[in-house]
């Protein structure tokens, strides 16, 4: 099978607007939460989120652009587009029928949609605006990075909730791996910090209600209360390795392995038992031909939320034991949890972590719930040169998708 390597990178989050300050807010624990800003949020019982802060957007894309896509295709295209110019990709070094696109969101253009329903019903339907459809629909930033770098290969969208950005990244891989594709732009891409989107998660129960930023995300602590909202793009370009070496590329890590499965359970919990789950963390794993012992970190979906703690450290534990010394975190104590995008900038944060040495911590743990014996990164163990990682990435509608990933070596 043709090795895929990672030659670029892009990240727009809470904690950073590029890879080296996401990154610095990663090495130095930083919480990205803070009053919400984007609306008045006071009547949907939510006050905090994870915004992003003083993003210039016409840094990297034009007035047009703004103009013509909702937020979730802006933050991917700005994501992106550090990316190729980290990888250095253009159409001299690469043909065009050769370069692919698979992107991820688990909503899309929702901003969009809610601004004009609000008009069609204030205003009357001869008012919504011609770009509604092609502004909202979730292919969008796909079909932008496509046309902006004439990337004529394979062109889709992935949407499986909060699955969608590594299920991206996987269906990306295995383009480049089965020889399809030359290269891939993927990742994944989200803003749903409105008031639909806030309401909407704060009816299921499922949003932290918190008010103090540093105790409103705590994965796998017993007082956890919910996740935290949180918006943003990651994007990786993926390379065949003769294809990064023909063009005398940087190459910044490779991915090894992809699991995907289901749990067919129910629509919204995951199956407590974790089953599923184990499962696809041990397809990427066997697929990277090694050892759970190998791995020494693993990205945790860690959304704070009781069930999905609970379960993913079941699954963890069956696959590596309960004496493993693999070291957990969830950075989702961070950045919060950016739903289609979350698998996106954790991948970029896996790759960081494997390159770096340094594991990003599993922040605002006090007391670690019982049905959670993982071991979590803290700042005393944080510093673990280690060859292999695993990301994972759990979906509403039982999605399990899970990454391997390689520290860069011939």
């Amino acid at each position: 099978m043709t090795r895929v390597v990672i030659t670029g990178m892009g990240a727009l989050t809470p904690i950073g607007n590029s890879v080296p300050e996401f990154e610095a807010g990663l090495r130095t624990a930083k919480v990205g939460f803070q009053p919400i800003t984007h609306f008045d949020a006071s009547e949907t019982g939510i006050t905090l989120a994870g915004e992003l802060h003083d993003f210039e957007p016409l840094k990297r894309l034009g007035k047009r652009d703004l103009r013509r896509m909702d937020a979730f295709s802006q933050y991917a295209m700005y994501a992106t587009a550090e990316a190729v110019e980290q990888a250095g990709i253009d159409e001299a070094n690469t043909e065009p029928e050769t370069m692919g696109v698979i992107y991820g969101s688990g909503i899309g253009g929702l901003t969009t949609i809610q601004e004009q329903v609000i008009k069609m019903v204030n205003k009357g339907p001869q008012r919504v605006s011609p770009m509604f459809v092609p502004t909202a629909i979730s292919n969008m930033a796909s079909g932008n990075m496509a046309i902006r770098y004439h990337a004529k290969n394979i062109c889709t969208t992935i949407v499986t909730a909060c699955a969608s950005g590594t299920n991206a990244i996987g269906e990306a891989f295995r383009q480049i791996q089965s020889g399809r594709a030359q290269v891939m732009l993927t990742g994944g891409s989200e803003a749903s910090v409105n008031e639909i989107g806030i309401a909407g998660f704060a009816a299921l129960s499922t949003l932290s209600k918190a008010t103090d930023p540093q105790r409103a995300s705590l994965p796998f602590d017993a007082d956890r209360l919910g996740f935290v909202m949180g918006e943003g793009a990651g994007t990786l370009v993926l390379e065949s390795l003769t294809h990064a070496q023909a063009r005398g590329a940087q190459i910044l890590g490779e991915i090894v392995g992809y699991g995907a499965t289901a749990d067919a359970y129910h629509m919204t919990s995951p199956d407590p038992a974790g089953t599923q789950a184990a499962r696809a963390m041990q397809l990427a794993i066997d697929e990277a031909r090694v050892k759970p012992a190998d791995i020494g970190y693993i990205n945790a979906h860690g959304t704070a939320t009781m069930g999905n703690d609970s379960a993913e450290s079941k699954a963890i534990n069956s696959v590596f034991g309960s004496d493993s010394d693999v070291l957990v975190s969830s950075t989702k104590s961070m950045t919060g949890h950016l739903l289609g995008a979350a698998g996106a900038i954790e991948a970029v944060a896996t790759v960081g972590a494997l390159q770096s040495g340094q594991l990003p911590e599993n922040v605002g743990v006090t007391h670690q719930d019982p049905a959670c014996q993982v071991n979590l990164v803290n700042a005393d163990n944080r510093d673990r040169q280690t060859e292999y990682a695993i990301s994972n990435s759990f979906g509403f509608g039982g999605h399990n998708a899970v990454l391997a990933f390689r520290k860069w070596a011939e």
